[in-house]
């Protein structure tokens, strides 16, 4: 039987083999999302049908909303959440229809990127500090640069158009995830307005994976999220498919420990987290 993915405009037409997904240029399917692993996910094509399994990816793989724990027979019509990206497997086309499909073993896609800035203001949209710079003049056009993307991704969102807001922020949030795992220094104020473009793109969306970014980037900072990133995920969590529980309550665990050291204000942050978990545990 024939099988296709469609992703974005996208018909790919499934040959048999084994196709890696992920960030990597190497993979067969390679996706520009700061919420997809190197290598993510590995689909396996056979004339009986599609296997999909997570090579141990950070934010796992999700089959209509349940995050797979092995390899995982997939049917026509199911969807494949890896980070935000949205596959759909669909039944092959007959031969003889004119399709703009691509052979997967050929398909090295990625997601459209903003048109680049000009040269004299290209430096701008690095995002990332090494060191404490906080008051330093470059740290401020940086923050500037983001909130630029922000207000243009805030008006899609407005619009309805989760999915442009996600291109436009796409990049920017890639350079902060990326530099916190690499352990770089990032500004407290950076960080937070990360976080709440991606908490807002996790209500929009309904994808779990940007609700888990947000909880990754403060487990690194080792800090509760300030109460507007609070609000914004308890609007995320009622609607996202699923999130990481076991990444939140590693989070709470962190903080748990450094309870005694906190004053009210960040006492009261960390009992709203709290509540952020008992809401994702009954979901």
């Amino acid at each position: 039987m024939r099988f296709r993915l469609r992703y974005l405009h996208h018909d790919l037409e499934l040959t048999e083999g084994q196709f890696a997904v992920g960030r990597n240029a190497s993979c067969q399917l390679s996706l520009d999302d700061p919420l997809v692993s190197r290598r993510h996910a590995l689909l396996t094509v056979t004339l009986e049908g599609v296997v999909v399994e997570d090579l141990q990816s950070r934010n796992g793989v999700l089959v209509n909303g349940r995050r797979i724990q092995a390899k995982t027979p997939l049917q026509a019509g199911d969807r494949i959440l890896i980070g935000a990206q949205e596959l759909t497997l669909l039944l092959g086309k007959d031969a003889g229809a004119q399709t703009s499909s691509a052979n997967m073993a050929n398909a090295k896609l990625t997601l459209p990127k903003m048109p680049a800035a000009p040269e004299a203001t290209r430096s701008q949209t690095h995002l990332v500090t090494t060191g404490d710079m906080d008051g330093e003049p470059s740290m401020v056009r940086r923050a500037d640069a983001f909130n630029l993307l922000g207000s243009v991704a805030d008006k899609a969102l407005a619009m309805g158009r989760a999915d442009e807001a996600e291109r436009i922020l796409a990049s920017a949030l890639a350079d902060v995830i990326e530099a916190s795992r690499a352990g770089k220094t990032l500004t407290p104020g950076l960080v937070d307005m990360a976080a709440k473009f991606s908490a807002k793109l996790a209500t929009a969306t309904g994808k779990g994976a940007w609700a888990d970014y947000v909880i990754e980037l403060y487990s690194a900072q080792l800090r509760p999220c300030p109460a507007s990133v609070i609000d914004e995920l308890y609007n995320a969590f009622r609607k996202v498919n699923a999130v990481d529980l076991a990444r939140l309550r590693g989070y709470l665990g962190h903080l748990r420990e450094k309870l005694p050291s906190y004053g009210p204000a960040e006492r009261f942050l960390f009992q709203r987290l709290e509540g952020l978990e008992r809401l994702a545990a009954l979901r």
